[in-house]
């Protein structure tokens, strides 16, 4: 791609070799790059300033290769199913990694020629440098060139992973979700630390793929910010497959020592516990990256975690006008999730251009968790929802209890959240493939459909999401196997 492509075509002054655009975007992952797509092609010219490559944490380091990962880990745990369960005499014999990694870096790759080539079709300059603020319309890149905005400026800088004081990532054998995609190797024994969504996807690669895992994690219970009966479900799914779920349990201290690492935890009971494992991975959230932007020169402060909290979440338009802020940049309600910045930046390219655009309804976008079983889930969990006082009816359906979840013989449920009487609130599912199934739900919730109006489309026999169907049924009163 040449970084120098530019579309002089939009409403502003901006020339080839022009300072002044209508748009600069600071940072070039998801929320970034999505709002500098949009925004040109509604007319705009548009400066993208990213130092390193364009796609962000979630094509080079997260999202896109942590999938790939996961899908050979499911591979692998087929080769096992249809050995124990299936009577298909196979075995796998050995992981090539290098093979793997391979496989993994040019699905990257592509994706990140794919992302280059929309950006210079569209004609967004790509500045390939940092950037920090020296007012609220202008900007100095860090080879020394000059922009000023005549639309807005967009802060998309992203985030980093969280990491714990004395225990500092080596990248081998303490490593962070950044970099364990990388480190050398498939350890034997791993201590994940936190039970989110990332710590819980590792676990689950490493474990497939023959490592003994510990999975730890402070809060009561896994992927904590979500359904309490999604918790148990996973919990439970995870505890099958052997890995050692301690939640309620802190990391009382570790030290590296002859390539391995020397672990104390103490148990939900108080209990200390010793483990030497081959490697610590730290999963313990993620902070917004701020160094270098030079808030101050525009007139913009973090909260007091370090986010860039907007003034104007309609317009995602922080307190100083023509500064908007997407993807891990925001506090919550924001989720931190690629599809959110997406959105995010959708929002604000279009409030840029003028053009009317609905706020992001963020209890309407999707939280999955890749690890084996799945979780996905949209809207309020059973708790939210009775905290925020509505008078709430709830069914579960197990999967198990149609045909084609006896088929995947791996468990898991399908749990719906409503207002007697009125709309559903939440859908949460817990099982194989529910990453693809929560798209259902996700109209379901963002439509404020009751559930009566589900009940009444027929779902597909046999398949896994007949169980939401038959959730619904059973909601609405017209239930067949459900009791």
């Amino acid at each position: 791609m040449n970084s120098d492509s530019y579309n002089a075509g939009g409403n502003g002054s901006g020339s080839g070799s022009g300072s002044t655009v209508d748009v600069i975007v600071i940072g070039g992952g998801t929320g970034g790059y999505g709002t500098a797509l949009r925004a040109a092609a509604l007319g705009l010219t548009v400066v993208l300033a990213e130092r390193d490559k364009v796609g962000g944490t979630c094509l080079h380091r997260g999202c896109i290769p942590s999938k790939a990962m996961l899908h050979a880990a499911e591979l692998v745990d087929g080769m096992a199913e249809a050995r124990e369960r299936w009577g298909v005499r196979a075995s796998v014999e050995s992981v090539d990694w290098s093979a793997l990694i391979a496989t993994r870096d040019d699905i990257v790759s592509r994706n990140h020629r794919g992302v280059e080539g929309h950006l210079e079709h569209a004609g967004v300059r790509v500045v390939r440098s940092g950037a920090r603020l020296t007012g609220p319309r202008s900007v100095r890149t860090e080879d020394g060139r000059e922009f000023t905005a005549t639309r807005g400026i967009v802060l998309a800088t992203g985030s980093r992973p969280r990491t714990l004081p004395g225990l500092e990532p080596d990248g081998h054998t303490v490593v962070t979700s950044d970099d364990a995609l990388f480190a050398p190797g498939l350890p034997a024994s791993v201590l994940v630390l936190g039970g989110g969504a990332i710590g819980v996807e590792y676990a689950s690669f490493h474990r497939s793929m023959g490592a003994e895992v510990t999975l730890v994690e402070a809060a009561d219970r896994l992927v904590p910010l979500e359904d309490a009966d999604v918790s148990r479900h996973l919990a439970r799914g995870l505890k099958k497959r052997g890995i050692d779920v301690r939640t309620g349990a802190r990391l009382e201290g570790a030290e590296v020592t002859d390539g391995l690492v020397r672990a104390t935890v103490r148990t939900s009971r108080g209990e200390l516990r010793e483990l030497t494992v081959e490697r610590l991975l730290v999963a313990v959230g993620r902070v917004p990256v701020t160094d270098g932007l030079d808030l101050a020169a525009a007139g913009l402060a973090t909260d007091g975690r370090g986010f860039v909290a907007p003034a104007d979440w309609a317009r995602l338009e922080s307190a100083v006008p023509g500064i908007h802020v997407v993807g891990d940049l925001l506090p919550p309600p924001s989720l931190g999730l690629a599809h959110a910045s997406f959105a995010e930046g959708l929002l604000v390219a279009e409030t840029l251009a003028g053009v009317a655009s609905p706020p992001v309804d963020y209890a309407a976008v999707p939280r999955v968790t890749y690890s084996a079983p799945q979780t996905a889930a949209v809207g309020l969990t059973e708790a939210q929802a009775r905290e925020a006082a509505y008078d709430v009816v709830v069914n579960s359906m197990p999967l198990t209890a149609v045909a084609k979840g006896m088929v995947h013989g791996q468990g898991g449920t399908v749990k719906v959240v409503a207002e007697r009487g009125g709309r559903v609130l939440g859908v949460h599912l817990v099982g194989p493939h529910v990453s693809e199934m929560i798209a259902e739900s996700q109209l379901i919730v963002g439509w404020e459909a009751e559930p009566a109006d589900v009940a009444r489309h027929v779902h597909a026999h046999p398949t896994l999401s007949e169980a939401v169907g038959e959730a619904f049924l059973s909601l609405s009163g017209r239930g067949l196997h459900q009791r």
